[in-house]
This record gives structure tokens, sequence and C-alpha cells, in this order.
């Protein structure tokens, strides 16, 4: 890999708009901008996916690095706020339980806090494992506190289509220039096989020095140009279409996201200001487009106020995100199902990477090499813990979820799964995005229940230990108690409904 045209990178093209494009384009703009042209790809013939309402609290922080002021993005994108996602009838029809974005519990240095509780579940002087979590004890009772001084770990629900729109108007005035129009060639150099520009079906060319893909499914450049090949996980993570819809808000929002899964997948639930975000998942192996349809049909709340949509994808991963001097981010570089919301995130973390190992001197082997793999360490790590939903389950009434229980799943996970099985022991490594106490939520949540455990809590009298626990849940219950309810804390943030 060389330089290209012996230049150092200064043009940067972003193929397609949407939330990847300028997710991407307001990113580089308000931390590089002075350093760099950026022109941006889109056409206003082309629809975008749409589907992802639903963040993690990473969102947060990108947002503190492109300095957005949050009230201001929560009322342009109709946003809610959101402390984790509930899992209905995953392990079993009529379980449930709560992943949580905040700390369960304290830890010490020896062991997570878990532990603990195991120790005091065998003795009879704990209460569920969830009671003691600040964000799952606020989202159980509707409550919500957000802005600097919250204690609360959240993330949003947003209206994915404004968001872009918001992130546009944010970038155009820092520098980045649009250009309107369907690319009708990829034009690569033929001594080098990098990409030298985009010739539109105008028949403008649009040069650059890097190119960024965010053209979706269709990975126009990354695949169509490249051919960088794709890695399929179908045999992990089975579900390939999506019916999504809009429908009327029925109650006052929930400050968090709903994940009920059914015969042959889940259907969310996502709440925003003055509507709710729906959508069935599921494997077409196992039931058609039209029961699919009358299922969401039967099982949404309110009136729909969009025509359902269905969308086919394909799990996996590009082989290689950044290939030449293109990188892919968003769905072209691969796609894990929503399960976990981790979509918008994928594409904010795949720009502050970029930042990070941008090639200012010019395309090189080493900081592609690089990129790649960091991006695959942490995409295999959280489809492992999204193939780790499907996997833990006792259901055995519908084929899909016997296949899902039986397939064979990827070392690593087997490896984490065996770890917390036979000793309770959860981590998070390097490069991954879910932290221990996400992993033990879910597992837990799955009735992964360990066969032994750290000893430490043995250290304590059963009744030091009963008292520890009852005072962290009674601060908790206090904490709550003391919170607005969630829509009172949006209505006043954003002003009234219909303000």
């Amino acid at each position: 890999m060389a330089k290209v045209d012996g230049q150092a990178v200064k043009r940067v093209v972003i193929a397609g708009g949407g939330t990847a494009g300028w997710t991407v384009a307001a990113a580089l703009a308000r931390q590089l901008g002075p350093l760099l042209e950026i022109t941006l790809v889109e056409s206003d013939a082309i629809g975008t996916v749409g589907v992802g309402e639903s963040t993690i609290p990473t969102a947060r922080r990108f947002h503190e690095l492109l300095g957005v002021d949050e009230r201001d993005f929560v009322c342009a994108t109709q946003a809610s706020f959101k402390l984790g996602i509930s899992f209905e009838d995953w392990a079993r029809v009529g379980d449930r339980y709560f992943h949580a974005f905040g700390v369960t519990g304290q830890s010490t240095w020896m062991a997570e806090f878990h532990h603990l509780w195991l120790q005091a579940h065998e003795q009879g002087l704990a209460k569920d494992f969830g009671e003691y979590c600040f964000e799952l004890r606020a989202a159980e009772a509707g409550k919500f506190l957000g802005g600097k001084d919250s204690r609360l770990n959240y993330a949003y629900h947003l209206d994915a289509t404004a968001y872009g729109q918001y992130l546009r108007r944010f970038a155009e005035p820092l520098g980045v220039k649009r250009v309107e129009g369907k690319i009708a060639e990829v034009r690569l150099a033929p001594e080098t096989g990098f990409i030298e520009a985009l010739v539109l079906e105008s028949g403008e060319a649009v040069a650059g020095d890097l190119f960024i893909d965010c053209t979706g499914f269709r990975a126009l450049l990354i695949e169509g140009a490249l051919e960088t090949g794709y890695d399929d996980w179908a045999h992990w993570l089975p579900t390939d279409s999506a019916i999504a819809v809009q429908t009327e808000a029925t109650g006052p929002a929930r400050p968090y996201t709903r994940a009920i899964a059914h015969k042959a997948g889940w259907q969310w639930q996502i709440p925003l200001q003055r509507r709710v975000g729906n959508g069935l998942v599921f494997c077409s192996r196992h039931i058609s487009d039209d029961e699919a349809h009358a299922m969401l049909a039967e099982r949404v709340e309110g009136e729909m106020l969009t025509e359902p949509r269905l969308i086919r994808f394909r799990a996996g991963s590009r082989r290689k995100a950044w290939n030449k001097n293109c990188v892919a981010m968003g769905l072209a570089s691969g796609f894990i199902e929503p399960l976990e919301s981790t979509s918008i995130h994928l594409i904010m973390i795949a720009v502050t990477r970029l930042m990070q190992l941008f090639p200012f001197g010019g395309v090189n082997e080493a900081l592609a090499t690089r990129y790649n793999e960091v991006s695959q360490r942490e995409l295999d790590g959280i489809r492992d813990f999204i193939i780790l939903h499907y996997h833990l389950t006792e259901r055995d009434e519908d084929p899909f979820w016997r296949e899902c229980r039986a397939m064979e799943i990827p070392g690593t996970l087997a490896q984490r799964v065996a770890l917390f099985r036979d000793g309770a022991y959860a981590y998070q490594a390097a490069d991954e995005l879910f932290r221990t106490d996400s992993w033990v939520q879910v597992m837990l949540g799955q009735r992964l229940l360990p066969r032994s455990h750290h000893a430490i809590g043995g250290l304590m009298p059963p009744e030091q230990l009963r008292d520890a626990l009852a005072s962290m849940k009674s601060n908790i219950d206090s904490a709550v108690a003391r919170l607005p309810q969630h829509q009172a804390f949006l209505d006043g943030f954003c002003g009234s409904p219909g303000g």
C-alpha cells in the first residue's frame, strides 16, 4: 500500500449521507476541519434504513467530543432517554430481566459484586440481583433525571432520520461541502487500485485522497469497487429480516427499550417523545413475511402512523473495514442485528478511531492494519454478546429456539460461558464495548446460574452481608424516590408536548 498519488491526505470524500455519513462528516469537521477538505456525496432519491432509533451511553461521550448541546439535540430529534433494555420471554416464555447501563452493587479489587450477591443468594439473604442497580430501579419506576449532575448512566431513543438532518445542520457550517447526486461509477487508479474519484450520474467527478463508504448495505465502494469480501455470521445470528413501523404513543414514554422474544426472533419497542418505534426481527426460514406482518400488527400498541417496511439483512463483517484508501463505516462495514442498539455506536467509534489513526502523511499498510485489527476485535466482542442472548435459552417449543440452543458458538464465547458457569467469572477485555456488568446481567438473566463463585462473601458474617446489601438497596430506593417521572422530565426539558 502506498501514498495516494504520492501526496499527503487532504481531501476526504464521504459517500452517502444519513446517520452514518453525517455522523462521520460532523466529527471530522469538528475535530480536524482546518486540516481537511471534506465533501459528502448523497442523493435525496436514495432513502436510508432509519431503523436504529436506540443508542448506548457512548453516544453522550461522542456528543461531548462534538460539543453538541444536549437539550438542542433531544428536542430536534424527538429523543427520549434510555436507561437500558428490558428482555422479555428470552430464556423462557414469561421471563423478564433487565440489561441496565449502570453499575450493579459495589465491587472489591478481588471480586466483582455478583460474587458477594451469589454468596448472599445461597444463604437466602439477597433480593433479586437487579435491586442493587440504580439505573434498573429507576427504569422500572419510570423515573429519570438528566444533565451534568445526574448520577444516572443513560443513552437516548431518537428519530434516526431527524438525527441525520441534525448532524447535517451541525456539519455544514463547519465547512463540509455536500454534493447532490447518485454515484454512477467508482473510478480506480489503474496502477494502484486506489479510488480516484466518484463519478456521478450527472457526469461530475468528485476526486479525493481518502474515501469513506457510508452507502449502507450496498457498500458501493468497499465491496462494489474494491471487492473486499464479507464474512457471513448467519450460522450464529440467523435472523435476516425486520419489519419496522411507527405507532402513536399510548402512554408516558418509558425510559428503556423493550426487546420481546417471539417464536422466530424478537420485537423492539422504542418510545420517542410523540410516537413509538416498533419492529419485528425474524428468521425467514421459520416464518414468512406475511406471518411476520400479521404478528407485528397484532403485537403493536397504538395506531400505525406509517406503512410497515420490510428490511433484509445479513449479519456479518467486511473482511477489511479499511481497504486501500477506503474506510467503510456503518452498514457498509458489516451488520450485527439491532438487539443491543450498537449500530450508531459502531459509526461513532469508527470515525473516532479513524481520527486517532488518520493518514495525514499518506495511506499506508501499518495504519490500515492497526485500524482493522482493533475494529475486528470490538466487532467480534459485540457479536459474541448478541449470540449469548440466543444461545443461552431454555425455550424448546419452537424450531428456531431449538436451533439456537444447539448451535456451535464461537470459541471466544464458549470460553466466557464456561468461566461464568464454573466459577462466576466475567470480564471486559481491551477493545471490548460491553462491561463486566453487562455480561453478568445477561448471563444471569438467561438463567445461567454459576456452579461456584469466589468465596470472598464468606469472610463476612451472614448478618453483616445481609445488612450491607440492605443498606445498598435502601440508598438506591431513596435515590429513585427523589427522581421525577421520565415523561415529566422530558416535557420540562423540551417544553410541553406539541410545543
